[in-house]
């Protein structure tokens, strides 16, 4: 996962994170868990380490966020000049819309895919959430 450039929403075997779901083998079974904050709830046991690797992967592979990055948060005014540079780029993409400061106040958020988020750092800096908006 790490080297596909997945965000930190997932933990195989010993590797940490701070929120998100995991399986590690205990013993003779296997687990399936959510964490948060450092606390640590047990949602499955798997008796098989096949069984416990297909629930995982269908879950990763069903989470639509689960290999995005969001690349701005952005205002309708911003969103086509951002779009095109993408576009230009050869960097896919998926949007959605969200109420941002009251029922009239939509922005749209940008999110691209995998690794794809290391070509695009200076417009992470320009469009990302931390930007001051109008």
């Amino acid at each position: 996962m790490t080297a596909h450039c997945y965000p930190d929403s997932y933990a195989i075997g010993r590797r940490i994170i701070h929120e998100g779901y995991g399986l590690y083998r205990d013993g003779n079974q296997f687990v399936w868990f959510y964490t948060e904050r450092g606390v640590r709830d047990i949602l499955r046991h798997f008796q098989t380490e096949s069984e416990a690797v297909a629930y995982a992967y269908a879950a990763i592979t069903g989470d639509k966020t689960a290999n995005r990055y969001l690349v701005g948060l952005v205002t309708s005014a911003q969103e086509q000049t951002l779009l095109t540079e993408l576009d230009a780029r050869g960097v896919a993409y998926w949007k959605d819309e969200i109420s941002f400061g009251g029922l009239h106040d939509k922005r749209s958020r940008i999110f691209v895919f995998g690794c794809d988020i290391r070509r695009v750092s200076d417009l992470l800096e320009k469009y990302g959430t931390w930007q001051k908006r109008n």
